[in-house]
């Protein structure tokens, strides 16, 4: 393997791993800020509940309502639709926008309070008057004011109480509308002249989409309960009730526990009352993010053991080709051995035939005796000779 392609290969390596985590982590971190939105999103509505406020409900002869005037001295009525969770005090700023992330109490609050236009008089003595209040799920603050699209939940429901200028006053709802919130028509106040009061209840019993006679004419006082509407994007869900000296009966039991859906419970209570698509949600993202987080550990795992057994059968080929280098090492020196031990044996060879060449040399006459056996050979011709 080219060390260029091996530096790619590492490269490539690195890079999976890396998007890898990023991936998991991004995850992870979405998992994090949908469980907290979901916690959020119920501590909202939590503050929200009509609950939070039920010890300063004015009742008779007791000083809690009092108490929460001298808290927020921008509080002056109190409303309740019976037979639902609205159920709450009732303020009214220099303008239209400050309650409307600021509750009851003074606080900033996502939830808001339920406020009365600062055009209106706090005394409700204008013919028409206008109370704002967010739409929120859990029966919070508003939102089961589009219920009365009902035609049942609207027939059910005929009554309510406002308290204001130190006295409980009847509600006696008679219309429900959807309508766009730039519809200047419905959201008039200061309506003084008769036509135009007279023209104005025409108007709610033409749009209206549930309508009860009830007898109201220029001559009543009417309130406006309007809330954001869950089906278009400009629309408003408009509650419409007479006011009245008389104090209706509420004719649902307290017993029914409405307010104890909303009362803060345990963690059960709270899983419970999430809606069906968040607690999908709260189920598979954790799913889906330990699926990752395994499948991230296995092929690290895999990748591990792959580079371990890449690692071995490179130590077993340079331990091969180790043994391969001996071997062939060992082969072109046997026949420098062979060669000398050839000449070893030559050697041996002519050492051997060095010494005995010596000693046939020591076998044969000296040089220097051989002129005494010539004499000696001489004298003996000469004496045949003389014979």
């Amino acid at each position: 393997m080219g060390k260029a392609e091996k530096v790619g290969r590492l490269a490539i390596s690195a890079a999976n791993t890396v998007v890898n985590t990023i991936v998991l982590v991004v995850i992870l971190l979405l998992v994090c800020f949908g469980s907290y939105a979901l916690w959020d999103s119920d501590q909202v509505h939590r503050a929200a509940a009509a609950t939070n406020y039920a010890i300063y409900k004015p009742v008779p002869e007791a000083q809690s309502f009092e108490e929460l005037i001298k808290i927020n001295d921008d509080v002056f009525a109190w409303i309740e639709v019976y037979g639902t969770h609205i159920d709450y005090p009732v303020v009214q700023g220099k303008d239209n926008m400050k309650y409307i992330n600021t509750n009851a109490a003074g606080k900033y609050s996502l939830s808001g309070a339920i406020f009365l236009d600062y055009h209106c008089a706090r005394d409700f003595s204008d013919f028409s008057s206008i109370l704002y209040g967010h739409h929120m799920e859990k029966n919070a603050m508003f939102g089961e004011i589009g219920d009365f699209s009902q035609k049942s939940y609207f027939d059910a429901r005929r009554y309510g109480m406002l308290f204001f200028s130190g006295k409980e006053h009847g509600l006696e709802f008679f219309a429900f509308l959807h309508e766009d919130a730039y519809d200047k028509m419905i959201f008039r106040t200061n309506i003084t002249a008769p036509e135009q009061q007279q023209a104005y209840l025409d108007a709610l019993y033409t749009l209206a989409i549930h309508y009860r006679d009830i007898g109201v004419t220029i001559d009543d006082n009417i309130v406006l309960l309007t809330t954001c509407s869950s089906s278009s994007t400009n629309g408003r869900d408009i509650l419409i009730a007479r006011i009245s000296d008389e104090l209706f009966e509420n004719p649902f039991s307290t017993e029914e526990g409405l307010a104890e859906e909303l009362t803060p419970g345990g963690l059960l209570d709270w899983w419970l009352a999430l809606p069906l698509c968040q607690k999908l949600l709260f189920i598979i993202l954790p799913l889906l993010a330990l699926l990752l987080l395994i499948s991230f550990l296995v092929r690290r795992k895999r990748k591990a053991k792959a580079r371990a057994e890449a690692a071995r059968a490179n130590a077993e080929a340079a331990k091969q080709a180790e043994t391969e280098a001996a071997a062939q090492a060992e082969t072109a020196t046997a026949p420098v051995e062979t060669a000398t031990a050839q000449v070893e044996t030559a050697a041996t060879q002519i050492e051997t035939a060095h010494i005995t060449s010596s000693d046939s040399a020591d076998i044969l006459p000296h040089e220097e005796d051989a002129p005494m056996v010539k004499l000696s050979f001489e004298s003996v011709d000469d004496r045949t000779e003389g014979e």
